[in-house]
């Protein structure tokens, strides 16, 4: 009998200790869900800053802030619907891009940036533009270059496109874009990046750059089958972000509804924009 009542005893206990762990454990990712939720709000309501409160004529600030206010959108969509901390963390990244092109907007207008922003994961190992460039491929001419000019006002905030690193930078045209890119499609963009991202451009930053991300993609390939297991899922959800982005989406300032909250002063936050010097 005495066994048997210290036998249902034990079994209380493991159930009452699982219970609680259960509960511990649901409220820690209900804590880090909050987290990231709030984190990713946060930059939602300073990219909505920028949005409504820069306005210039320029075409590279024009440009710049049609992509600025197409994060906007795309990022209100996903905070929307996130449910997940990787979903809040996407949103997150949606808005750091159109700050990025906020930012590239305040230098359109020759007003201060502010301070950098935290580093796009899709723009590890990218770097920047350091010079300006210009090639010929098929028979078009596409410029490149530092800082944003009449031949070229599109900025892009850096990333891969068909698995190679493109720099930050200002271009004169959205080839990255597969049905923009000089009606070419895919095998066009890859010519392009190919002539202007040449080492005969004899810029230093190139070979950093470039052996920058190939590091980083060597050392994430030694982390073995779980660390390809995370990398393979980060890298598709970054993917499907990419892809949202990268759209081509009409965008109408004048129209548009940015209201709703107070998104602040537009400040930008701490953090490195990052990437090697190209």
């Amino acid at each position: 009998m005495e066994i048997l009542l210290v036998a249902i005893l034990v079994a209380a206990l493991l159930v009452g200790g699982f219970v609680w762990w259960r509960r511990e454990q649901a409220a820690r990712e209900a804590r880090s869900l909050a987290d990231v939720r709030a984190d990713a709000q946060r930059w939602y309501e300073r990219l909505g800053g920028q949005v409504m409160n820069l306005h210039g004529d320029a075409p590279a600030v024009r440009q710049a802030l049609v992509d600025a206010a197409e994060r906007y959108n795309a990022a209100g969509s996903q905070l929307e619907q996130a449910g997940t901390v990787q979903q809040y963390r996407l949103a997150r990244e949606t808005a750091l891009e159109g700050l990025a092109y906020a930012r590239a907007a305040r230098v359109a207008l020759g007003l201060d940036p502010g301070p950098e922003l935290p580093p796009l994961a899709a723009a590890q190992g990218a770097g920047e533009l350091t010079k300006e460039r210009q090639v010929q491929v098929q028979g078009q001419t596409f410029k490149a270059g530092p800082q944003p000019g009449q031949d070229t006002p599109y900025y892009y905030p850096g990333g891969r496109y068909q698995g190679r690193p493109v720099p930050a930078g200002w271009y004169s045209t959205p080839w990255w874009k597969t049905a923009l890119g000089a009606g070419a499609g895919v095998l066009g963009g890859l010519l392009i990046a190919d002539a202007l991202f040449s080492p005969a451009f004899a810029d230093p930053g190139y070979e950093a750059g470039y052996q920058e991300g190939f590091g980083d993609g060597a050392d994430a390939g030694d982390q073995g089958d779980a660390g390809d297991q995370g990398a393979g899922d980060q890298g598709a959800d970054y993917g499907d972000q990419g892809d949202l982005g990268g759209a081509d989406q009409a965008a109408d300032f004048g129209g548009g509804d940015f209201g709703g909250g107070d998104f602040g002063g537009g400040d930008f936050g701490g953090g490195d924009f990052g990437g090697g010097d190209w």
